[in-house]
């Protein structure tokens, strides 16, 4: 029999390979994971819920389907960490923050939704920023989640709950978000693989809003090959989601079964360097490039000049669309509520409510977002950051064109490794920085993913190698990140995560 320490160490292809030829019942894969997050996740502090019956019970079903001859899913009974800012009717949903304490939604997320019908065996909810504000996830009201590279420095933000429960092997999948770069920076940081699809490809139906414009679910995990075959369960078409697209979703298990850079043309883009940029960073990042030119690529230095504008058009845009977002946790229909004492008005109440509710990070978002909305500013701030947005769609429409464009184009994901908890928690500008080179792919809607590319050699710690293809063009991410990741291995011997510290 597979002892849980071998089970963990699977990847989610493995083990669902080894669930359907009955080498492994999932209710086995579950109590391993089970078992591990009891073992380590109070020093990690990944989950702010284990649904421990919920999952059991979900892998009975998978077995009990096996038993009775009926066809799996590909990744039928592989357990996933699920980030909790995703609606499930039978688990609270927090989004990190107190005004949501104990919330248990009346309906799932269509992303739920579609995890439970493809048997994957939700684990429970992961920590994060509240609100999904944030690069470290020290914004969360119930405490920061600690790095299991090295548990004085951050997971990323704001879905480190999920990219530290990978790392830790309390699961093989998860699932972030990612609205700035909320699923790339926690997988650079944490040596994982994160992908944000194209803006609409998984819907936003059950996910608590933070920046209608640019918030979008994606798969986390190991590998390139399991994070695409994540995608596909989570990806498609959904009536419920306004923005989400009609049309099929790319062949991205295909893609990463195929990797190959050979003959493609691979931009660099000169904006996404310079000062900040750490050096053991810049040198994985340069060893990437030349790893991709050994493989058969075209490397094309690319000049974007909107890029260097990403930031202060997102600190505009993000903050905005939140302040319209959360006018809803007013107190008067779910969630926190304070000072309803018989004497206070209805403004008084919810006022109370959201100075008890709300922490600084999003207070300052949203005061930042109402000012420039104002009656006065909204032209110089709000609309002016939406036209350098289409300068930025514009930069990489020209990068992307078809015939004399590139394929796709390559960057560090952060300027850094993980930085200690605490260090910038007062320098908001500071933290911001952590989502220079991920903002542009959110503003233009395009997908991007980031892979582990080496580990700094100044401290020993994750570096992240981010590809971006146009968008609906998903396939050419694991395309490319299957490439870099089998020469990774090969170069290795073994998995980078292998080198994580043992917890």
């Amino acid at each position: 029999m597979t002892d849980n320490s071998t089970i963990i160490k699977l990847t989610a292809a493995e083990i669902a390979t080894k669930i359907a030829s009955g080498e492994l019942t999932a209710v086995q894969v579950t109590e391993a994971h089970l078992a591990r997050i009891d073992a380590v996740d109070e020093k990690v502090h990944a989950f702010l819920h284990v649904d421990r019956e919920g999952a059991l019970a979900q892998a009975r079903a998978v077995d009990a389907k096996k038993a009775a001859g009926e066809k799996l899913g590909p990744l039928a009974g592989v357990p996933l960490a699920l980030k909790d800012i995703f609606t499930t009717k039978d688990m609270p949903t927090t989004v990190g923050s107190k005004i949501l304490e104990g919330w248990i939604p009346p309906y799932d997320a269509t992303l739920t939704k579609k995890l439970k019908a493809a048997d994957v065996v939700i684990l429970g909810k992961t920590n994060m920023d509240e609100f999904a504000m944030g690069s470290s996830t020290e914004n969360s009201a119930y405490g920061p989640t600690g790095n299991p590279w090295d548990l004085t420095r951050i997971p990323g933000g704001s879905g480190g709950g999920s990219s530290a429960a990978l790392a830790s092997y309390e699961a093989p999948l998860a699932i972030g978000t990612d609205t700035g770069g909320s699923i790339r920076q926690p997988a650079a940081v944490t040596g994982t693989v994160g992908v944000k699809p194209t803006y609409g490809g998984v819907s936003r139906y059950g996910m608590v809003a933070f920046s209608s414009s640019l918030d979008q679910g994606g798969p986390c995990a190991r590998t390139v090959l399991d994070a695409a075959l994540l995608h596909e369960v989570i990806a498609g078409h959904d009536p419920m989601d306004s923005t989400s697209i009609d049309a099929p979703v790319p062949p991205v298990v295909e893609a990463a079964r195929s990797g190959s850079v050979e003959g493609m043309r691979i931009g660099v883009v000169k904006q996404f360097a310079g000062e900040g940029y750490q050096a053991g960073v810049v040198q994985r990042f340069n060893e990437s490039v030349e790893m991709l030119k050994s493989l058969g690529a075209t490397i094309v230095e690319l000049d974007c000049p909107s890029f260097d504008l990403a930031l202060s058009a997102y600190y505009l845009i993000a903050p905005s669309e939140c302040s319209s977002n959360l006018a809803r946790f007013d107190a008067m229909r779910y969630g926190l509520r304070v000072g309803d004492d018989g004497t206070r008005s209805a403004e008084d109440v919810t006022a109370l409510t959201r100075e008890a509710g709300f922490g600084d990070e999003v207070k300052r978002r949203v005061i930042l977002g109402t000012y420039a909305l104002s009656s006065g500013y909204y032209d110089a701030y709000y609309g002016s950051a939406q036209k350098v947005r289409t300068l930025i769609t514009q930069d990489f429409e020209r990068a992307f064109e078809q015939g004399s464009g590139v394929d796709v184009i390559v960057s560090p994901t952060t300027p850094t490794t993980a930085f200690p908890i605490g260090e910038r928690a007062d320098d908001p500008m500071a933290m911001y920085l952590a989502d220079l080179c991920t903002i542009p792919t959110n503003l233009a809607g395009n997908s991007a993913m980031s892979l582990p590319c080496g580990l700094a050699p100044e401290d020993g710690l994750p570096v992240g190698l981010q590809i971006i293809a146009p968008a609906m063009k998903d396939d050419r991410l694991y395309k490319v990140g299957a490439a870099v990741e089998a020469a990774f291995v090969e170069k290795w011997g073994h998995p980078l995560l292998e080198e994580a510290p043992s917890l």
